[in-house]
């Protein structure tokens, strides 16, 4: 079975420059996955790593998903994870930054989610940026969790219902909690297949803190 729900987060200002250049570039504070299309439930086409840099083609209107390139990689990223020259996530400044709109229409053959997406059942939490760019991108959320093999072969090998909510996965985000978590047994982790991801959270907090890829 596949439910849709919806992850959540706190975005903190980052004190960037000032300037605007005439091409929109825009930073990944955290690694971001790059999507077939503009939404939770495509498939994830590319990795971008913390703190590289991308080329923004413009941003949905009416949605926080944005068209970019990174490298030899084209598709879509959520605008809540990239920033650029102003204090705030590129996509609630898209005027400042002259980011135009594009529109996205699906392929009549096209897959999404493996062909079995099913409806949004809710949203992630953003994680916060918590960092000034310069003193390292995303450090505000502390050091990333490093599970044993153990931990992630049991996540692997033990699939749960898989979750689709609004937003997109990245360490630090919050799970709502009509998410049921799974316990990895004998560790301190509890898991969830989110968004086509398996991802390990902190319980009390219920924040993502390592992603299985």
């Amino acid at each position: 079975m596949i439910t849709k729900k919806t992850l959540g987060a706190t975005i903190a200002t980052l004190v960037l420059a000032t300037s605007v250049s005439a091409q929109t570039n825009a930073t990944a504070w955290t690694d971001l996955n790059l999507r077939a299309g503009p939404g939770p439930t495509y498939d994830i086409l590319h990795v971008i790593p913390a703190a590289q840099v991308v080329d923004v083609d413009g941003c949905l209107d009416a949605s926080n998903w944005c068209s970019v390139t990174h490298g030899e990689f084209k598709g879509w990223a959520s605008g809540e994870y990239l920033t650029a020259m102003v204090e705030a996530p590129i996509y609630s400044n898209r005027e400042q930054l002259a980011v135009g709109t594009v529109t996205y229409e699906r392929a009549p053959d096209a897959t999404v989610g493996g062909g079995a997406a099913g409806a949004v059942a809710g949203a992630l939490i953003a994680g916060p940026i918590g960092a000034v760019v310069g003193l390292g991108v995303g450090m505000g959320l502390g050091a990333a969790a490093t599970p044993e093999e153990r931990v992630t072969t049991y996540v692997r090998t033990n699939p749960v219902d898989q979750i689709y909510l609004d937003g997109e996965v990245v360490v630090g985000a919050g799970i709502p909690e009509t998410v049921q978590l799974s316990e990895v047994p004998e560790s301190e982790y509890y898991y969830a297949y989110v968004n086509g991801l398996p991802v390990l959270v902190e319980k009390e907090q219920r924040r993502v803190v390592y992603i299985v890829r």
